[in-house]
């Protein structure tokens, strides 16, 4: 995909409640302030391919918890799946970008992030409340603090699922309570994945400029 300006077509990945597809405005909003254009990816298996011709940079954003059978483990009873069509659509994405163009940007938030890890081979836990402690600081909304090379300060969390083995992912930034908030490919140039919901943390290092990099990547790489 080329565009005829400066500002790199975004797709972003959509929730899929009931008969009802939904996308955050705060999404919208974080891709068009950092200079991208944002464009709406309804979970449609089958079209995923087609709709990636139609854009520079994917954003994989948050929601629900991942169905974990197709990687090998059962289903925690307190998970609440995203819809199938959404998962299937969504590593269809990365399949396919994986197969025909890895140095495309992805950004994966929250879900995307686990979903990146799955991908590439990682595991969950599946629910933070039976094994952590401070598991409700990262459900309730609350700011905690992430730290590594590239990221330190406070984020805005809300998530009760989290990845315990990235893959072939490297983990770049962790909680104080050891959990993973930042994955990186180290083969590609801008394939990343944050825990914490950068759309809604106002550090700018760790909310806008997380956005700006992924536009920036989508602006400049070769096509």
């Amino acid at each position: 995909m080329t565009t005829t300006t400066d500002k790199p077509l975004i797709g972003i990945t959509c929730d899929l409640v009931e008969d009802q597809v939904r996308l955050r405005r705060t999404h919208i909003r974080a891709v068009a302030a950092c200079g991208g254009i944002p464009v709406a990816l309804p979970p449609l298996p089958g079209s995923g391919a087609d709709m990636l011709e139609g854009v520079d940079g994917l954003i994989l954003s948050g929601g629900d918890d991942p169905d974990t059978r197709p990687f090998g483990e059962e289903v925690h009873p307190q998970a609440t799946l995203i819809d199938p069509d959404r998962q299937a659509f969504e590593l269809e994405l990365l399949d396919h970008l994986q197969a025909t163009d890895p140095d495309r940007p992805i950004l994966g938030i929250c879900l995307g992030m686990q979903l990146l890890g799955l991908h590439a081979g990682g595991r969950l836990d599946q629910y933070l409340p039976d094994t952590l402690e401070s598991a409700d600081q990262h459900w309730n909304g609350n700011l905690h603090t992430v730290d590594g090379p590239d990221f330190q300060g406070q984020v805005y969390s809300h998530h009760r699922q989290a990845l315990t083995d990235s893959g072939a992912l490297e983990v770049v930034a962790t909680a104080p309570d050891g959990i993973v908030e930042a994955i990186r490919c180290p083969s590609r140039p801008h394939v990343e994945g944050v825990q914490w919901h950068p759309e809604r943390t106002t550090e700018t290092s760790l909310g806008a400029n997380i956005f700006t990099r992924l536009i920036d990547a989508a602006r400049n790489r070769s096509r």
